[in-house]
């Protein structure tokens, strides 16, 4: 695809969003400063609605298989330390501290951990064993799913591709492209806004996480230690521009600013 071709698609992308879409920013900036306005095409309500669905499905499926909170000690140090994460969202947004917040710990290998819309919880098995965290480290997972959802990312992202496929059959029709032709501004779209835009919530949310951990008396530099561990049981990365991620080197550079950063903020919490 031409580099005009690029440019045009970019720019009626950005268009479609802009008329589709009203602007909002979700959270205070805190320490760190994350200050950037969002679109939203979706309500936060409907969000949150669904998510509340889906995982009352997957907790349901996990109680039924024996996999949720198996280990009871297990799923107290993750709610204590959820607890003490969640205290400090006020943080960012006032109202966070009302939502309906579960948290559970399911029995998997998977190296994951989740945050819905509204603050449904949950941390896998094979992510604090695997990686052998420490409650610094299981801080610092939490902390950053927790942050995607105060920065409502899911409602972001789903407002961004809804206008967004409209906007590809619109412009497919307009050009008359065909078929095929839409297939390819569809993967145009993902490399020149849908990929960036997920690295820049991944930024926000590593950044918005180390605060939320200082502020509840963890160590913030352990969110440098966690990424080293996941480098070491990871694969090789996909290049930066066909990752949602930051590649690993920039991830931990910034993490160890910010970390610096708010370093106060958890030797106050501490004394």
């Amino acid at each position: 695809m031409s580099h005009q071709w690029r440019s045009l698609i970019a720019l009626l992308f950005s268009g479609l969003v802009l008329v589709g879409c009203k602007t909002e920013n979700t959270t205070q900036t805190g320490v760190v400063g994350v200050n950037r306005e969002q679109r939203m095409a979706i309500s936060s309500a409907s969000m949150v609605s669904a998510a509340t669905k889906q995982y009352a499905q997957l907790m349901a499926d996990a109680q039924k298989n024996g996999k949720l909170n198996a280990d009871a000690a297990q799923s107290n140090r993750v709610k204590t330390i959820a607890d003490r994460l969640i205290a400090q969202t006020r943080v960012f947004r006032s109202d966070a501290l009302n939502w309906t917040w579960e948290v559970n710990v399911i029995t998997s290998p998977e190296v994951n951990a989740w945050c819905m819309p509204g603050g449904k919880i949950a941390v896998y098995t094979g992510l604090i064993e695997k990686l052998r965290l420490t409650d610094d480290e299981l801080a610092a997972v939490m902390g950053h799913e927790v942050s995607h959802a105060l920065r409502e990312h899911s409602r972001e992202r789903a407002s961004e591709q809804a206008v967004a496929s409209i906007g590809i059959s619109v412009v497919a029709a307009v050009v008359g492209v065909g078929s095929l032709g839409q297939k390819g501004m569809e993967y145009a779209y993902q490399g020149l806004l849908g990929l960036p835009n997920s690295r820049t919530h991944e930024i926000e949310a590593d950044r918005m996480g180390v605060e939320l951990a200082a502020r509840a008396g963890y160590d913030p530099r352990a969110a440098v230690s966690l990424w080293k561990k996941m480098g070491e049981i990871g694969g090789k990365e996909p290049p930066k521009f066909m990752s949602t991620h930051p590649p690993r080197g920039e991830r931990v550079r910034d993490l160890t600013e910010y970390s610096e950063k708010v370093m106060p903020l958890y030797q106050q919490a501490k004394r």
